[in-house]
C-alpha cells in the first residue's frame, strides 16, 4: 500500500491549494492584475504533485510530479513570457468589471483552486494506494507525451505566427498542427491530464480509476468549454477569415481539414 491512504493525500492536497492560491491572490493584489492567477495554474499543480511526492515517498508519485513539473514550468513559463508588459486579460476583465476583491477571490481564486483540487485526484489516489497494472502507467505516460507535444509545439508555431512581419502575416494562423485542429495547445493539455489520469489513477485500480475520472472529463470541460475554446472563439469569430479556418477545422480532437 501506498504510504499515505486517501484521507491524508486529500489533506495534503487541500493545503497546498489552498497556501497557492492564496499567495496568488495577495500577489495579484499588490500588482493590480487578476491574470496572474494563469501562471499560478500550472505552478499550484507542480506544488500539488511535489507535496503528495514528499509525503509518501511513493515511486509512482514522484514519476508523476516529474510529469508535471515538466508540463507545469513550461506552461507558467510561456504564459508568463506571453503576458509580459501587457494589462488585464480581457477575458477577466469582462467578468468581473467593477467588481470588488472579495468577489474576485470568490469567483477566481476560490474557483481556480477548487478546479486545481479536482483535477489533481489522480495525484492524490498515486501517493495513496500501490500499482496494480504498471502497463497503464507506460501507456499514461505515452498519452502524456502526446499531449505534451502537441502543447508545445503547438504554441511554438504560435509564437512564431505572431513574429511576422504585418505585412507577411496571413489574418489566420492555419498552418503546422494549427492545419488539424483550432487548438491543438488546448488538446495537449487534455492529452497530459488524460494520461495522468491513466497513470496515476487508473493504474492503481479499476475503482479509483473511476471515482477520479472526474478529474480529466473536468479539465476537458474547463478547455473546452468553460474557459478555453469557446471562451477565446467569441473573440476570434470576429476576425476575418476565423468563420472559414473554424468551417473547415476541428476545434479539438486533430483532423484532417473539410472540404
Amino acid at each position: 500500500m501506498g504510504n499515505l491512504g486517501w484521507p491524508a493525500s486529500a489533506g495534503v492536497d487541500l493545503l497546498t491549494c489552498v497556501m497557492v492560491m492564496g499567495l496568488t491572490a495577495w500577489i495579484s493584489w499588490r500588482v493590480g492584475r487578476v491574470s496572474v492567477v494563469d501562471v499560478a495554474w500550472g505552478l499550484a499543480f507542480v506544488a500539488v504533485s511535489l507535496a503528495l511526492a514528499v509525503a509518501s515517498g511513493h515511486w509512482l508519485s514522484w514519476l508523476l510530479a516529474l510529469l508535471v513539473t515538466i508540463w507545469g514550468g513550461r506552461l507558467a513559463f510561456h504564459i508568463q513570457r506571453r503576458s509580459r508588459g501587457h494589462g488585464e486579460d480581457p477575458r477577466y476583465a469582462a467578468l468581473l468589471g467593477d467588481a470588488g476583491f472579495g468577489t474576485v477571490i470568490r469567483k477566481v481564486f476560490l474557483v481556480q483552486g477548487l478546479a486545481v483540487f479536482v483535477v489533481s485526484l489522480p495525484l492524490q489516489t498515486a501517493a495513496a494506494y500501490d500499482v496494480r497494472w504498471r502497463w497503464l502507467v507506460g501507456a499514461g505516460v505515452a498519452v502524456w507525451l502526446v499531449g505534451l507535444v502537441f502543447e508545445s509545439v503547438g504554441d511554438a508555431q504560435l509564437a512564431a505566427y505572431r513574429a511576422l512581419p504585418k505585412g507577411e502575416k496571413p489574418p489566420v494562423m492555419q498552418t503546422g498542427l494549427w492545419r488539424y485542429t483550432r487548438h491543438p495547445n488546448y488538446f495537449g493539455d487534455m492529452c497530459v491530464w488524460w494520461g495522468i489520469w491513466l497513470a496515476g489513477a487508473l493504474a492503481v485500480g479499476w475503482l479509483p480509476g473511476l471515482l477520479t475520472i472526474i478529474a480529466p472529463v473536468a479539465m476537458t470541460y474547463f478547455l473546452a468549454f468553460a474557459t478555453g475554446a469557446r471562451l477565446l472563439e467569441r473573440t476570434m469569430m470576429q476576425r476575418p477569415g476565423y468563420p472559414e479556418y473554424a468551417a473547415r477545422t476541428s476545434m479539438l480532437v486533430p483532423l484532417p481539414p473539410r472540404g
